[in-house]
């Protein structure tokens, strides 16, 4: 694996744009994601600066974190948002303690298997420790067993919580944590 992984900077807002939109048009999208391509496809140049200087090497309260690949495109990304105690999450639930929130997580299908997203979530874990976070989570749809296994193999555990999908009644997703 010759990719080198680091955090976005806020310029790079069309290269983020083009990898979102690459993942969401993947056969298992519709697990992984909130939106859909169109959804996104949609939105103004003006939402995906803003995005990605959130999320930016500089950003405290979130960051996207990629792997490049040796020809220099992106071939790999997640973020991490800081959540913040006494806030409530996307889905309504309380946030209790300082927590990182992993979301967008995206390989492309050639450089799966291969370790990268391991490396992906080592870095945006040491991130989130540096930031000063109790525990990470993440949520999972429950038909996503694949993503579900691998959450497992980096050491996050199922907390119990089951979050109701809005978008598609009678659907859950499952949380799981890593604490620190």
């Amino acid at each position: 694996m010759n990719c080198l992984i680091r955090s976005i900077r806020s310029d790079e807002w069309p290269e983020a744009k083009a990898l979102r939109l690459t993942a969401l048009q993947d056969p298992v999208a519709h697990l992984a994601f909130l939106e859909t391509y169109e959804e996104a496809l949609a939105r103004p140049d003006s939402y995906w600066q803003e995005r990605a200087a959130g999320a930016a090497h500089d950003a405290t309260g979130a960051q996207q974190i990629i792997a490049q690949g040796p020809d220099g495109d992106w071939v790999g990304t997640l973020t991490v948002l800081v959540e913040e105690p006494g806030t409530t999450d996307w889905a309504g639930f309380p946030v209790e303690r300082r927590q990182g929130h992993i979301v967008g997580v995206y390989v492309l299908p050639e450089y799966r298997g291969i370790g990268l997203t391991e490396v992906l979530f080592e870095d945006a874990l040491e991130w989130a420790w540096h930031a000063g976070v109790e525990r990470v989570r993440l949520i999972v749809h429950e038909d996503n067993t694949r993503a579900q296994r691998f959450y497992g193999k980096v050491g996050f555990k199922p907390s119990g919580r089951v979050v109701p999908l809005g978008k598609a009644p009678g659907e859950s997703e499952f949380e799981f944590v890593l604490e620190r």
